[in-house]
Parts: C-alpha cells; sequence; structure tokens
C-alpha cells in the first residue's frame, strides 16, 4: 500500500502563489504517471496536471500558463507551483498515482489540501 501526504495548501490572496508537495511512502520511480487533481464544494473532481516518468507534462486548459508540475528525483517529492490565483482555483488539491501489480491496477490518492483563494 503506497500512502501519499501533501502539504503546502492554504491561504492565498487573489494573484499569489502556493506550491503544493506530494511525498510518496514508495520511490517516485515506481510510477509511471503522477497527477495532481481538484475538487470545488459541488463540483466533481477534475484533473489539473499529470507528469509522466519522463518528465512530459500536461495541464488542464484552465491552469496552462500559471501551474506547473514537476518531480524532484532527488526529493522523493511530487509538486505543483501555482501561480495567479483566482477564486476559482478554490478547491481541495488531491495527489494520485497508480501501479500496475500482477495484472491489477492500484490507485492512489492523497489525503487533499486545502487551497482557498480570496479576492
Amino acid at each position: 500500500q503506497v500512502q501519499l501526504v501533501e502539504s503546502g495548501g492554504g491561504l492565498v490572496q487573489f494573484g499569489g502563489s502556493l506550491r503544493l508537495s506530494c511525498a510518496p511512502s514508495a520511490s517516485i520511480h515506481s510510477f509511471n504517471t503522477m497527477d495532481w487533481y481538484r475538487q470545488a464544494p459541488g463540483k466533481e473532481r477534475e484533473l489539473v496536471a499529470a507528469i509522466t516518468d519522463g518528465q512530459n507534462p500536461n495541464y488542464a486548459d484552465f491552469v496552462k500558463g500559471r501551474f506547473t508540475i514537476s518531480r524532484d528525483y532527488a526529493k522523493n517529492t511530487l509538486y505543483l507551483q501555482m501561480n495567479s490565483l483566482t477564486p476559482e482555483d478554490t478547491a481541495v488539491y488531491y495527489c494520485h498515482t497508480d501501479q500496475r501489480l500482477s495484472g491489477r491496477t492500484y490507485d492512489y490518492w492523497g489525503q487533499g489540501t486545502q487551497v482557498t483563494v480570496f479576492s
């Protein structure tokens, strides 16, 4: 069982920045793709950004140019740098990854970290 521990959420003013961190209990090399999702009140969980083991990132249109996802192998940590935040970015942010073992796919989620942007 892999655990993902997130940190870095908080309260920030419109236009501000935050950096989220996700530390897995296993080597970050164990995972092909690692993602950040978010869920706002009353809305479905949505993909924010993803990055492969080869460091190829993909972003949802609503964060392109503002958010940066990265993997630090030395620190065994996944990051999400969030700039130019708006109240629409307010949500619980979740780290996610999966592993395929013995023909089965296992999904792992962090506990979530709250990001609140006020105007």
